[in-house]
């Protein structure tokens, strides 16, 4: 049964505010109708684009939150986060973002996100990589959405080093791994203590 254009609209409306990260991709098939319909109906309904609403969130719930590093220089789009603890964001892959022969996403912006990442993660005023050991796992193309998370294994207190494990997921499956040794000005006694 076909949904009226107001019917679709309300529904469309009550979709987003449970979900502010869905895409227009996933509305059209939702609602079974063209991508071009949901820009339309966001347009006349005054719904920002994906991108705007996930900086607004974003600005709403972290700006205060992250100390290292100004919001707008993280890589993707924090959306959650527990200093010293986890993090977790998202990347869009646009077509600039790729290899134009063969539509791969350049591995240099996947490691910026999981890097700024675990950058943005810790709670002090500088954060600096020391060490990384990462992994390529599977090939990323433009359109998907890259999600990464970031958990802090541990801590070196002794030589201000925190220690975190990043994992990049496309549709629940992982694209990235990498192991990060931060620096950072002082220590912070909240977790497990890792001698070296």
């Amino acid at each position: 049964m076909k949904r009226t254009k107001k019917e679709r609209q309300r529904l469309l409306t009550e979709t987003i505010e449970d979900n502010p990260f869905v895409t227009d991709e996933q509305l059209a098939l939702q609602f079974g109708v063209s991508v071009q319909t949901i820009r339309l109906d966001r347009m006349e309904l005054s719904i920002p684009e994906l991108r705007e609403r996930i900086k607004g969130v974003a600005a709403q719930n972290y700006e205060n939150e992250v100390k290292s590093l100004p919001l707008d220089e993280v890589i993707g789009e924090i959306i959650d986060i527990e200093l010293d603890q986890r993090a977790l964001s998202i990347f869009d892959v646009k077509e600039e973002h790729v290899f134009q022969r063969n539509g791969i996403a350049r591995g240099h912006h996947l490691f910026a996100q999981a890097n700024s990442l675990a950058v943005a993660v810790i709670n002090d005023e500088l954060a600096l990589t020391v060490k990384s050991n990462v992994v390529f796992v599977k090939p990323v193309k433009a359109g998907d959405r890259v999600i990464t998370k970031a958990i802090v294994r541990g801590v070196n207190s002794e030589k201000n080093r925190t220690y975190i494990e990043v994992v990049s997921t496309v549709n629940n499956e992982t694209v990235f791994k990498g192991e990060f040794e931060m620096y950072r000005t002082k220590g912070s006694g909240d977790y497990n203590e890792i001698g070296n």
